[in-house]
């Protein structure tokens, strides 16, 4: 089980690298990553988050009642003119809730575990949000940086002081 970086790390805001390799070290890192989500009761989990600079995340809606979606190298191949507010949170940015405009619908290419590519379409409700809010980790976005400027003022001081305490702990690699 890994580590969750927190805001402040680093590693959260680097635009992370494309995965290339498929191998029996990648599969171990999906599982672990896999696990980590579980343990920490998040509806999805991207790389950056467990301290790895690769593009991939790992996503469960369902409560386990279907197996977790793996993106790997995803992207957002379409997304829907008609957006909505919904209340976000974050692993790597914990106590924090604030709403979010996005997209209500999107389609995504990704490759899984093994390399093989799909696609989902027209995904909409708590997956449509968890695909952008996760795709976004793998860009260095986090959920706070797509807030007004108004709930961005409310929460600064709680960031500010969370960074503080993630550089201090040396969780910032």
């Amino acid at each position: 089980m890994f580590d969750v970086r927190v805001y402040g790390s680093a590693v959260l805001r680097r635009k992370a690298r494309p995965v290339e390799a498929f191998d029996a070290g990648f599969a171990q890192f999906v599982e672990e990553l896999t696990e980590t989500m579980y343990a920490k009761d998040g509806v999805g989990l991207a790389a950056p988050q467990a301290g790895k600079s690769l593009r991939v995340a790992v996503i469960d809606t369902t409560s386990r009642e279907q197996p977790p979606f793996v993106l790997v190298n995803p992207q957002i191949t379409w997304s829907s003119p008609e957006q909505e507010d919904y209340e976000e949170g974050c692993l790597s940015v914990p106590d924090i809730h604030l709403t979010v405009k996005r997209p209500s619908r999107v389609s995504v290419r990704a490759q899984n575990a093994q390399g093989v590519e799909y696609v989902i379409e027209n995904a909409s409700g708590l997956l449509a949000r968890a695909l952008q809010h996760e795709i976004d980790h793998l860009d260095g976005i986090l959920f706070v940086d797509r807030v007004s400027p108004l709930q961005r003022q409310l929460i600064d001081a709680k960031l500010k002081k969370m960074a503080r305490e993630s550089r201090g702990t040396g969780s910032g690699a």
